[in-house]
């Protein structure tokens, strides 16, 4: 009769510690600065609570269980976001299929939860260290193994410490994210010791010794941020460098517009107004290049399929022509009956009195999922029947910069990402590792509506910059548009919901190596050998012992 209640009172304090957690890291996740040292005691309400359980079985609950409420309390917004973009009415099967996927979003807390057990019950009482480092190797390589949706990391919400973010640029938002989860457990390991001496201060070896670990990690990591974002910081020149004017129409809704107004005549309003705000930029500053969101060209260029989608097509070349005006914009590529969303380099050649233009085009080819792309294995009717929305796009051939003329002969050699590309680092740093000078990303955020889900792009894309330390443009249709600097500093922002045109001047940076680029996204996998190495080194005299 007694297994009972613990067994009910050990649930009870797996939920409350998930709740508790959650609940702080979505306070961490407003990325401001005030709130970031919640980051590093958000996870100690669960750990406290891991630390007491005595099975595998309890372990792995608590890892489910704070799967599933992290992403109702944390990602709730995108439940509503789906809902919305398939315009349906019934919110609750959104959010009902939400949590059943959450151990699919969240695995790491699953692994990580059992790594930690694991090793734990192996290690001798104060080996903090051992058990926290397992952990949180086994927590990042999990996320790096695995597929998630969002790409997302605690070591994002450190974005808003400028000192803090500088480390990405060494092991990306993964390395931010282990150093995260030590601290964490340091404060639970310095909890635990101030306990057991009956709140005694100061305290002996058992507390000195997790604080200092964490003093030792958050001033490693301050340090070096400072150092690197004065050395970053002092790379930028205070020339000319590059005037980019981005164009944000806040026009959403493509299909809904086509249907209403008719596909002519939608296309005809769109083009119009960017037409117009692309000329209001122009009156009075002269920008080097043009940038428009993805698939603002809501057809294919290039490879008209009437003779209105051709007449589109002389139109835009006119109008770069005769303004002289380089630009990248979002349209549909179409090859081979292949159709790719893809980003369109349309610029002038030599002088402005040639009127000769040279045109370039990049293929997306990180689509998201469900939206975009499926796999052609499980592409069928029936499928499509059931989601609608289901897109027909083709993959690209992967991560590029491209040289793109500007006027009087200059040559820019831009890294192009469309959209969902943006979050993954090791993408990028492909991109970027042949010789890019600038990232100029394109992207559709509109079906995120007001949501987290605009700011929390940005945030992730502004990762980008710091592992590459390279300037990016970023161009939305309806929001957040900016312009992000090599320390991740976001700057010239258009709002979600704006429409506007907006001038942004990248200075001229020297080049800047790092590790992120010299090697690509190498934390993650190093992460998972080093803590499946150290768990099975815990494991095996635990199982020889029994």
């Amino acid at each position: 009769m007694s297994l009972e209640p613990s067994l009910r009172r050990r649930a009870g304090e797996i939920f409350l510690g998930s709740v508790a957690s959650s609940l702080l890291v979505l306070l961490y996740g407003r990325v401001e600065a005030a709130w970031v040292w919640v980051g590093f005691v958000a996870l100690v309400p669960w750990l406290a609570v891991l630390h007491r359980l005595r099975t595998v079985w309890q372990a792995l609950a608590a890892g489910w269980v704070l799967s599933v409420v992290f992403t109702g309390i944390v990602f709730g917004w995108f439940a509503d976001s789906l809902r919305e973009y398939a315009q349906s009415s019934g919110g609750w099967a959104y959010w009902l299929v939400l949590l059943l996927c959450a151990p699919v979003l969240q695995p790491q807390f699953i692994t990580a939860a059992l790594a930690r057990h694991l090793t734990r019950r192996a290690a001798p009482e104060g080996a903090f260290l051992r058990v926290g480092l397992t952990a949180a190797l086994v927590y990042v390589g999990t996320e790096w193994a695995w597929p998630k949706l969002f790409a997302d990391t605690l070591g994002h919400g450190l974005h808003g410490s400028v000192w803090l973010r500088q480390g990405a640029d060494v092991a990306g938002a993964h390395g931010l994210t282990a150093v995260l989860f030590l601290v964490n457990e340091c404060v639970l390991a310095a909890m635990r010791a101030f306990a057991a001496q009956g709140g005694r201060w100061p305290g002996g070896k058992p507390l000195r010794a997790p604080l200092g670990v964490a003093v030792a990690l958050l001033a490693t990591l301050a340090g070096y941020g400072a150092l690197r974002y004065r050395y970053v910081s002092a790379q930028a020149g205070t020339g000319p460098g590059l005037t980019v004017g981005v164009v944000q129409a806040n026009i959403t809704n493509y299909g809904q517009l086509a249907a209403k107004l008719g596909t002519f005549d939608a296309l005809r309003m769109i083009l119009d107004t960017h037409y117009t705000l692309s000329d209001e930029l122009m009156k009075n500053t002269r920008p080097d290049l043009l940038v428009w969101p993805e698939t603002v060209y809501p057809t294919t260029f290039g490879s008209p399929k009437s003779e209105e989608g051709e007449e589109f097509d002389r139109e835009l070349i006119t109008f770069v022509g005769e303004r002289q005006m380089p630009l990248i914009f979002g349209a549909y590529e179409l090859a081979q009956e292949r159709e790719f969303n893809a980003a369109m380099f349309l610029g002038p050649v030599g002088q402005e009195d040639e009127k000769r233009l040279e045109f370039a085009s990049y293929r997306k080819t990180l689509l998201f999922p469900l939206t975009e792309w499926i796999p052609e294995a499980v592409d069928t009717p029936l499928l499509r029947g059931l989601l609608p929305w289901l897109g027909t796009w083709k993959r690209g051939p992967g991560p590029q910069s491209l040289d793109f003329p500007l006027r009087g002969g200059r040559v820019l050699k831009v890294a192009p990402l469309i959209c969902y590309e943006a979050i993954f680092p090791g993408y990028v740093a492909q991109a970027v590792s042949q010789g890019a000078e600038l990232i100029v990303t394109l992207s559709n955020d509109s079906w995120f509506g007001t949501s987290a889900g605009p700011r929390l792009h940005l945030t992730v894309a502004a990762f980008r910059s710091i592992e590459t330390r390279l300037p990016q443009v970023r161009a939305t249709n309806s929001g957040i548009s900016a312009l992000i600097t090599p320390t991740g500093d976001i700057t010239r922002e258009a709002q979600v919901g704006q429409r506007a045109g907006v001038l942004m001047t990248v200075p001229p940076t020297r080049h800047i190596g790092t590790l992120m680029v010299a090697w690509g996204d190498w934390f993650g996998p190093t992460a998972l050998v080093l803590g499946v190495a150290l768990l099975l080194a815990s494991v095996g005299p635990l199982k020889s012992r029994q």
